[in-house]
């Protein structure tokens, strides 16, 4: 099976990074651009990320763009607390080799889809300002990908920045706002934190058998991670550290790794009490569903996946965030 072409939009921090490793490092993504976006980190520190994260993937040819600054109507809330200040665990990353390509975010997420049309499948990672902003200049934008998958939302309305609220959501709630009133189930998927909370968390022996591959990847994949690891223990109580971005990244790669999916309505709260939380109508009079839901994948299909991609061994052996 030929590689996807990608397109990925992301605020890396860490779980991001390791998204872009599966994208990047192994054989089933064939990733063209990155565009970034503010979110976990201010727009500047996301694209500084991607572009070690790309290294440590051995592709540092793949352009990452820069986009949009602060949400569209919201002041920036960023998620350093989860993430530390850099984003990256705080471990003094060196920075990287290259510089960002000129060419704004929103102008890539419009003119890529145009040059190949219906070949491209976007990858969202972050909160939606940089979609949203080209759905206000294409509302067609959508059908002119092959399709798009979202990290966003929690089905279950239970919350990691707020009671019931995801962060990517809770960030920019008129942006996704905007991203649901363009979408259809058919071309828009939605892979939210329940997903992550519930099949996607890597337990201390899963984060053993990382370390214990040794290579740069893996133990870059790890390592980003640690003050996730503490805000999962300390704030959401799970198990281990989660890994939302990767296993949306992973259903994008891997469809078939979806066990249960659902067509829904959808839109957002924008109220300050239950800012970003999904609203899902499934009463008979709802309105046509406008998302696919992804609700549960094959969790032991996405950590093989993960430890196979992570086990390759052609990352840049300088950035695995050891001095």
């Amino acid at each position: 099976m030929p590689a996807l072409p990608l397109v990925v939009d992301t605020d890396t921090a860490s779980d991001d990074a390791v998204a872009l490793l599966l994208a990047a490092a192994g054989d089933l993504g064939d990733l063209r651009a990155v565009t970034t976006v503010a979110g976990n980190v201010p727009v500047e520190m996301g694209t500084r990320n991607a572009l070690i994260s790309l290294e440590v993937a051995g592709r540092p040819d793949i352009p990452v763009h820069p986009g949009c600054e602060r949400p569209m109507t919201r002041p920036h809330s960023t998620a350093q607390q989860v993430h530390g200040q850099d984003g990256m665990g705080d471990l003094g990353l060196p920075e990287p080799s290259r510089a960002p390509e000129a060419g704004h975010a929103v102008d890539v997420l419009l003119s890529c889809p145009r040059r190949h049309p219906g070949e491209l499948t976007l990858v969202t990672l972050g909160p939606l300002t940089n979609v949203a902003a080209a759905l206000l200049r294409d509302r067609d934008l959508f059908t002119r990908y092959r399709h798009v998958y979202c990290m966003a939302g929690a089905a279950d309305m239970r919350g990691n920045i707020s009671a019931t609220a995801e962060y990517n959501v809770w960030a920019d709630p008129e942006a996704a706002q905007v991203v649901l009133r363009a979408a259809t189930p058919d071309r828009v998927t939605w892979i939210g934190w329940d997903v992550s909370r519930t099949d996607a968390v890597m337990t201390p022996a899963d984060q053993q058998r990382l370390q214990q591959l040794g290579t740069p990847a893996a133990i870059f994949a790890h390592r980003v991670n640690r003050t996730v690891a503490a805000w999962a223990r300390d704030v959401t109580g799970l198990p281990g550290y989660d890994l939302p971005d990767p296993v949306a990244m992973a259903v994008a790669l891997r469809p078939g790794l979806i066990v249960h999916q659902e067509q829904v309505h959808a839109g957002i709260a924008l109220g300050d009490e239950t800012r970003g939380q999904l609203i899902i109508d499934r009463r008979r009079t709802a309105p046509a569903p406008n998302v696919t839901l992804v609700r549960r994948v094959d969790e032991t299909g996405f950590k093989h996946l993960l430890f196979q991609t992570l086990a390759t061994p052609n990352a840049t052996p300088h950035q695995d965030g050891r001095r």
